[in-house]
C-alpha cells in the first residue's frame, strides 16, 4: 500500500535547543510508521534575516544530526537540506504570481517578525510563506505536522494550491492538510517563564538547555531554574499566576510522553528541590542519550554531507517532476 506523504521543515537559525526537540522535532520520528516523511533543514529560510555564513552551516549540521539522533531513518525516508534542491526557488516564483499580496499582509508571523519595521525588513521575510507553500506542495504532501502556531502557514499553502488549480483547470496540485499534533508543548525561558526558549534568550547562559549541552551541564540549568517558594500545587488551577512552576512541569511531561494533569498526579505537593532531581532523572533517561547521539553525529561531518546528499537527490527527482508539470501547464516551453 503507497503511503501518503508527509513534509516537515525547521529553520537552521540559532542553536538547537529542549523547546526545538519537543515543540517539533520529537514527534516527527513515530510519523514515519504511516506515512512517507520527508525532513528538510531550511535554510533558505534561516537568510529572510542576516546570518553569518559559517554559523549558518554548522546549525545545518546540527539540525540534521538532531532529525537523526531522534531516530528519523534517513534511508526509508528523506532527510535534506532545502538549498541543495534548485526546484524550491523556482516553484516558489509560479506560486508568487499565483499568492495575493493581501494574503500575506495577514500572515500573523511576519507582522510579529516585522513590527513597526515593515518598511526596511527583507523582501523574503514577507514573502516567505509563500517559499514554505513551494516546500509542501513540490512533493504532493497530504500532511504537515504543525503546532496550532504555524496552522496558517498551511492555510495559505492550501489557498495558493486551490488557485493554482482553479486557474489552470487541474488538479495536480495536491491540497495540503495541517497534522496538528497531540504533543508539542510551547517551552519557555528557564530564567523569565513569559519568554519562549529560544536564541533571543541571550541574558544567561542558564536560560536554555541546548541539544549538545551534556547531562551534567542540563542538571545546572534545571538546578537554576527559576521557581517560587511554594510547593507544586495539588491542582492544574494551581498554577494560576505561577509560569515557571508550569513551565517545569510541562518539560517534564512532554519528555515522558504524557499530559500535565496526568504529570501532576506524581509530583503534586513536592518541593522544587524535590521534584527538579526527578525532572533530571528523566532528562537523563530520555534527552541525554539523543544529545549523545546528536554530539557523536556531530563529529563526523562527512557523514552528515553525504546524508544531506543523498537525501537531496531523492527529493529532486520527486520536486523536479512536480516543477515540470507545472512548467508545462503555466506555458513554458
Amino acid at each position: 500500500m503507497i503511503k501518503e506523504k508527509v513534509f516537515s521543515a525547521i529553520k537552521p537559525s540559532g542553536t538547537v535547543h529542549l523547546g526545538n526537540y519537543i515543540g517539533a522535532v520529537k514527534n516527527w520520528a513515530p510519523l514515519q510508521k504511516n506515512y512517507d516523511c520527508i525532513y528538510a533543514v531550511a535554510d533558505m529560510h534561516a537568510i529572510t534575516v542576516p546570518q553569518n555564513p559559517a554559523d549558518l552551516k554548522h546549525r545545518t549540521y546540527e539540525i540534521t544530526a538532531l532529525l537523526l539522533a531522534t531516530g528519523i531513518d534517513a534511508e526509508k525516508n528523506i532527510v535534506f537540506n532545502q538549498s541543495k534542491v534548485s526546484a524550491h526557488a523556482e516553484f516558489a516564483w509560479v506560486l508568487n504570481c499565483v499568492a495575493r499580496m493581501g494574503w500575506l499582509k495577514r500572515m500573523t508571523q511576519f507582522k510579529e517578525k516585522a513590527g513597526k519595521n515593515q518598511e526596511n525588513v527583507s523582501v523574503g521575510l514577507f514573502d516567505y510563506p509563500v517559499l514554505m507553500a513551494s516546500d509542501i506542495i513540490l512533493y504532493d504532501t497530504k500532511y504537515v505536522p504543525v503546532g496550532e502556531d504555524q496552522k496558517q502557514h498551511v492555510e495559505l499553502a492550501r489557498d495558493i494550491a486551490i488557485k493554482f488549480n482553479n486557474d489552470f483547470n487541474t488538479d495536480r496540485l495536491v491540497v495540503p492538510e495541517p497534522l496538528i499534533m497531540k504533543t508539542g508543548a510551547r517551552i519557555m525561558s528557564l530564567r523569565d517563564a513569559t519568554r519562549k526558549m529560544g536564541k533571543s534568550n541571550q541574558g544567561s547562559e542558564y536560560e536554555i538547555i541546548y541539544l549538545t549541552d551534556t547531562l551534567d551541564d542540563m542538571a545546572q540549568k534545571i538546578k537554576k531554574a527559576k521557581t517560587d517558594p511554594l510547593p507544586l500545587p495539588e491542582t492544574m488551577d494551581g498554577f494560576e499566576g505561577r509560569p515557571e512552576a508550569l513551565n517545569l512541569l510541562t518539560i517534564y511531561s512532554s519528555l515522558l510522553d504524557i499530559d500535565n494533569e496526568t504529570a501532576l498526579v506524581d509530583v503534586k505537593g513536592k518541593q522544587f528541590s524535590e521534584f527538579k532531581k526527578m525532572l533530571v532523572d528523566v532528562m537523563a533517561d530520555k534527552l541525554a542519550p539523543v544529545a549523545a547521539k546528536m554530539r557523536d553525529y556531530l563529529a563526523d561531518e562527512r557523514y552528515l554531507d553525504a546524508v544531506l546528499d543523498k537525501g537531496a537527490e531523492r527529493a529532486a527527482a520527486i520536486a523536479e517532476k512536480t516543477l515540470k508539470d507545472v512548467y508545462g501547464m503555466v506555458g513554458f516551453v
